[in-house]
């Protein structure tokens, strides 16, 4: 028994008919090589006339894809870097009083434990016209999860370590929103008497264009918010009066200060807004 090979056959033909239509037989025996058509041979008598080989077209030149361009920060927004917050010039004042709502303003709110700093400051911060970020230092301070030292147990060189790392990075954050049309406000315990938790160091990490106000309400309601804290943030009686006391070395200073003891959180942002237009005109020497 054979084995047919090779292409298939043709269809056969039938008696009086040629080959079957759309049939071509070069498709099936190509032979050995396929190439442009034979010339045939001339008749006799007939001289030869070489026809023309077709030229072969050349390739069009194809460019080189393009590729695309790589952004060169996070995203697709370079960011300006962050620098020192300068304090505003006499031509510069004169533009942000009349609207100080809009300008773009870094604020430190100092006061002690239970004066309502985070509370006025999330409040601020919220309610602005031009984007605001509220920086708390005790929130920075409390990422520091294992190992965490802790003021309460006594001020040491690990807490100081550690507020000192604290205050720079709340810096470097500020700076970073201010480069780039962020407000800010910041909220510390600066101690009037202890230069390691000065004004110094604020000053140095955002700039000298930062207006830092005190929040001072009386001693009783101090005590009486700090009643209604829990965890580390809440202190014994003793240490809130003692840190009260020395937040009173701000009189004098030359600081603008509210006593909040009688107003709201909603109250107590209006007034900082009005401190604001007077410290814009006229900044505070510290």
């Amino acid at each position: 028994m054979q084995h047919a090979v090779g292409p298939p056959l043709p269809p056969p033909h039938q008696p009086g008919h040629g080959p079957t239509p759309g049939w071509s037989p070069a498709a099936h025996h190509p032979g050995p090589h396929q190439g442009p058509p034979a010339v045939p041979p001339p008749y006799p008598g007939q001289q030869h006339v070489p026809q023309p080989q077709p030229q072969a077209q050349p390739h069009p030149q194809v460019p080189a894809p393009v590729p695309p361009a790589v952004p060169e920060s996070t995203g697709h927004v370079v960011l300006p870097p962050g620098a020192p917050f300068a304090a505003p010039g006499p031509g510069a004042a004169q533009a942000l009083v009349p609207d100080p709502a809009t300008a773009t303003v870094a604020v430190l709110l100092i006061g002690p434990a239970g004066a309502g700093k985070t509370s006025v400051a999330q409040h601020w911060a919220s309610h602005r016209r031009v984007p605001t970020a509220h920086i708390s230092l005790d929130d920075v301070r409390e990422w520091v999860r294992s190992g965490f030292a802790d003021p309460q147990a006594g001020w040491n060189d690990n807490s100081e370590a550690q507020y000192r790392l604290a205050r720079r990075t709340c810096g470097f954050s500020a700076r970073n929103f201010l480069a780039n049309g962020i407000s800010c406000i910041l909220d510390d315990a600066v101690f009037p008497d202890r230069p390691v938790v000065g004004l110094g160091g604020w000053k140095r990490h955002v700039g000298p264009g930062l207006l830092p106000v005190v929040l001072l309400p009386g001693l009783d309601v101090v005590l009486e918010r700090n009643a209604l804290r829990s965890g580390n943030r809440r202190l014994t009686d003793e240490e809130v009066a003692r840190i009260h006391g020395r937040m009173a070395g701000w009189f004098g200073s030359g600081l603008p200060i509210i006593d909040n003891s009688q107003l709201d959180v909603a109250e107590t942002a209006r007034v900082l807004d009005e401190i604001l237009v007077r410290s814009l005109a006229s900044p505070p020497q510290w």
